[in-house]
């Protein structure tokens, strides 16, 4: 099958040099995880997919770890340093181009992940007429002009305001004179302003709602497309065996037998493991630690479910609570349980309220019965993060 018809050459200026709070959390929103990668990585895939031959990326010179390692393997990428307002950031990312100047360029914001190939598409066809293009969307609201006192004094007519998204095209020559000859104040909106300001024509073309800015927490979970939450479900089983330690929920418990297997065998941990993975699709414990792999003999399962709950939290979930179930005839769990839910609770990052552990019996039936082994199940909700709080 023949693939996307080729789009005529272009290069482009992604802006990622603002701080970027509003959206919450404690690193700049383009960093952040969305459906398991960095917002910036997002429309810079987009964009290099389209064919841009080189995407400078303005950044604040303090992330440039944070921005290479979000964008590592994406092939033409470029950083340069930011400026103190948004003209200065994209003339930078301008200026960085001059050595090998392009015919177009695309200049668009990191906080717009959902970057449709139809939308540049259309952008590079109109510079073939105009020398600046940007995407729009018609205003469906009424709007009221507010005065002093945010009381109402007239209205606007929305028939003829849009609503400006990015990318924004320019045939470069254009928009990198408009930008040296701008004064530096005020601050311009955008660049289709600074193009307009050199008495440039700006063409307007159909924009997409997909391109909507992240600017605020709940606007992370708009761009998801994860539901809202997913479950998983574990089960394990051990044997118990004389001469071993028997660990349940990351607790040593004193008793005659302890469980055999290649790491510290606690089923509990295991099992809650297996949910957790299950939830966010990355299969069982045993795909991430091999009982052939010698590294683990031994090892504690807290690290596996440590590990487990940071590949949900990479996916954009947090864990919301655990429900787990021991079943064996030996030793009696009650006088461990408050251990054992403070552990799991301090492994998984949550308040011991969300975490529940019981344990029953199978009346002397079976394995289990017998006092041969351990099993455990558990079932695990996790919900998707709509701050996208993410290490």
């Amino acid at each position: 099958m023949d693939g996307p018809t080729p789009l005529p050459p272009f290069a482009a200026v992604v802006v990622a040099a603002g701080k970027g709070l509003r959206a919450g959390g404690h690193i700049p929103k383009q960093f952040r995880i969305l459906r398991g990668k960095p917002i910036i990585r997002w429309s810079i895939e987009a964009l290099a997919h389209a064919g841009a031959d080189r995407i400078v990326t303005v950044i604040a010179p303090e992330t440039r770890a944070e921005a290479e390692a979000a964008l590592a393997g994406i092939a033409g990428v470029h950083f340069v340093a930011g400026g103190a307002t948004r003209q200065e950031s994209v003339r930078a990312g301008l200026e960085a181009l001059v050595d090998k100047p392009p015919t177009r360029v695309l200049i668009h914001d990191a906080a717009r992940p959902d970057l449709p190939r139809e939308v540049i598409s259309r952008l590079l066809a109109s510079l073939d007429e105009h020398p600046g293009a940007i995407p729009v969307l018609p205003v469906v609201d009424s709007l009221a002009v507010a005065g002093d006192g945010n009381v109402m004094t007239g209205k606007a007519e929305r028939e003829s305001l849009r609503r400006v998204q990015t990318p924004q095209a320019f045939r470069y020559p254009a928009i990198l004179a408009a930008h040296r000859d701008w004064p530096g104040a005020p601050d311009a909106g955008d660049d289709a302003q600074v193009l307009m300001a050199s008495n440039g024509s700006v063409a307007l073309i159909d924009g997409d709602e997909r391109l909507k800015k992240i600017t605020f927490a709940e606007d992370l979970m708009d761009h998801s497309a994860a539901p809202a939450f997913r479950i998983g479900q574990g089960f394990d089983v051990h044997r118990l065996e004389a001469g071993e330690e028997l660990w349940l929920g990351g607790v040593l418990i004193p008793h005659d037998k302890g469980l055999s297997g290649h790491s510290d065998a606690d089923v509990a941990l295991h099992a809650i493991t297996d949910a957790v993975l299950g939830a966010v699709g990355e299969g069982d414990i045993g795909t991430h630690f091999p009982p052939s792999d010698p590294q683990w003999r031994g090892a504690r399962s807290g690290r596996f479910l440590e590990h487990a709950v940071s590949l949900a939290r990479a996916a954009g979930y947090a864990i919301a609570n655990v429900d787990l179930t021991l079943i064996c005839e030996a030793p009696k769990i009650g006088p461990h349980r408050p251990g054992m839910r403070a552990e799991v609770a301090r492994l998984m990052g949550l308040g011991e309220n969300a975490v529940s552990i019981k344990a029953t019996t199978t009346e002397k039936l079976g394995f289990t019965g017998r006092g041969e082994g351990i099993a455990a199940q558990a079932i695990v909700l996790v919900t998707r993060m709509p701050q996208g709080d993410l290490p």
